[in-house]
């Protein structure tokens, strides 16, 4: 679904929509926090990294999962992903393996699986114990801030710097999925995404984030855009956030179409898109994320433009980190 606007309005406060669907949101969140209360987490023996959001749509967990299985891989640690495949048909517990299909287990898991091993399982419990019999020393769960079944080491709550958190209010009045107090109570450090370095995130966002161990970060493109004229697309969580980082990389974009979070495109969306690029003698370009869900006979014709995360206080991060470094080092 594609986030209604007054989700995000530029005064961030509730409009009538949001305060007429406030009681539906209340009721949400009591069986959220309901959940998050009676259930008894399960601890796996090994540690586990939770990559979260507050909010419902993109934010940048993915990225950041990514480098936190990279980091680990580099030091010669075996981190694992565990992620429920949002999308996919797969139940699980299952590894990824190269036969697999977004539409089997959804696109996050095909990204990550690029680094290191990653188990899917829409039981995150599941997942997690089937992971560690199989020699995981480390757990890096992308998403599953509100998800009490494991136990976590470390909880990374991902927020963007632009759109912070809405209104204010939870589902379906805003884009909260739980009390936003509570989501901030159970983290330990924010991850603060920018949409450039030299952002400046508003005062309502600093006070909501007072408190907090925040760790300013950015997207950056892993490779400069190609050369002529681009046509670019995107089904994410907030597509003109691709759209603009590709324009300030340089990229020479002609025209841009928006589609829903986790679209599933079909043969006649991507024809369609060939022959609008075609009239432009434009090249079509995309994100990793929708790269890898594009019907495999029409990924030839389409470049997936790569970025990564950097952290402006990478020091700190490694810090929290170090905990659980020297743990699965023994």
């Amino acid at each position: 679904m594609r986030p209604p606007a007054f989700w995000t309005p530029e005064d961030g406060k509730a409009d009538l929509r949001g305060k007429l669907l406030s009681p539906l949101g209340w009721i949400y969140n009591y069986f959220v926090r309901r959940r998050i209360e009676t259930t008894e987490p399960l601890n796996v023996g090994i540690p586990v990294i939770c990559v979260g959001n507050a909010t419902l749509g993109g934010t940048g967990k993915t990225p950041v999962a990514i480098y936190l299985l990279r980091s680990f891989q580099r030091l010669g640690i075996g981190a694992v992903g565990l992620t429920r495949g949002y999308g996919g048909r797969e139940k699980g517990p299952v590894v990824v393996h190269p036969k697999h299909s977004a539409a089997d287990i959804g696109d996050e898991p095909l990204l990550l699986a690029r680094h290191a091993p990653v188990w899917v399982s829409a039981a995150r419990d599941d997942g997690a114990r089937t992971a560690a019999s199989y020699g995981a020393r480390v757990l890096i769960m992308d998403d599953g801030h509100q998800n009490p079944l494991v136990k976590k080491t470390l909880s990374l709550l991902v927020v963007d710097g632009e759109t912070g958190f809405g209104n204010g209010c939870v589902f379906p009045a805003g884009p909260l999925r739980e009390d936003l107090g509570a989501a901030l109570t159970r983290a330990d450090a924010v991850i603060l995404m920018k949409p450039a370095p030299e952002y400046k995130i508003s005062e309502k966002l600093a006070e909501q984030l007072k408190g907090q161990i925040v760790i300013p970060a950015y997207l950056a493109p892993a490779a400069p855009p190609p050369r002529g004229k681009l046509f670019d697309f995107a089904g994410i969580g907030r597509p003109e956030k691709f759209f603009n980082s590709l324009k300030a990389a340089g990229g020479d974009v002609i025209d841009s179409v928006p589609y829903a979070d986790h679209y599933k495109y079909k043969d006649e969306d991507i024809e369609s898109l060939f022959l609008m690029a075609s009239e432009y003698g434009a090249g079509l370009i995309t994100t990793e994320k929708d790269y890898v869900r594009l019907p495999k006979g029409y990924r030839k014709g389409v470049t997936p433009w790569p970025v990564s995360v950097v952290f402006e206080d990478e020091l700190t991060l490694r810090r929290l980190l170090h905990p659980i470094v020297a743990a699965a080092s023994k």
